[in-house]
């Protein structure tokens, strides 16, 4: 059995393994992620048109976009009153904390858990204790708008 050999230069580059510049990669790969491309060069044409269209395909739903912060929530709950016969404290919640569909003029349920949350995030002494809501009192101003909140609280 014979074993065919080539000696030949064009031989080598048929049998052997392509050539794979990975230095080249891997600087592309780095000045792609520390964005140092010069402007209009077309790697930064293509890293800007991959970005707009990232933020114009993503749907809304994937970020949970949350417009109030934890500072404006504390801001807006003030305690009124304080009952230690009744084990009750009654906080007064302001009503722009509320997305504007969820303020209502009267109590429901998904109000009741709204108000629930935001007061024990806000209250230092609420925060991983069992709490109950069991009024919930809207203050309405003359336009008919709900202004504000006074929630009775049990611990």
């Amino acid at each position: 059995m014979a074993t065919a050999c080539c000696t030949c230069a064009t031989g080598k580059w048929w049998t052997a393994s392509p050539f794979i510049n990975m230095k080249a990669i891997w600087r592309g790969f780095v000045r792609t992620i520390l964005w140092s491309y010069e402007r209009g060069s077309w790697p930064y044409d293509i890293a800007v048109v991959v970005i707009v269209i990232f933020v114009l395909a993503t749907p809304a739903r994937w970020f949970h976009d949350q417009p109030q912060t934890r500072a404006a929530a504390v801001a807006a709950v003030q305690p009124i009153s304080a009952d230690s016969y009744a084990g009750t404290t009654t906080y007064r919640v302001d009503a722009t904390v509320l997305a504007p569909e969820k303020r209502t003029n009267r109590s429901t349920p998904e109000l009741e858990r709204e108000l629930h949350r935001i007061l024990a995030s806000s209250i230092g002494e609420l925060k991983d204790q069992p709490f109950e809501v069991t009024q919930i009192n809207p203050r309405i101003a003359t336009d008919g708008s709900v202004t504000s909140y006074d929630v009775a609280v049990k611990k």
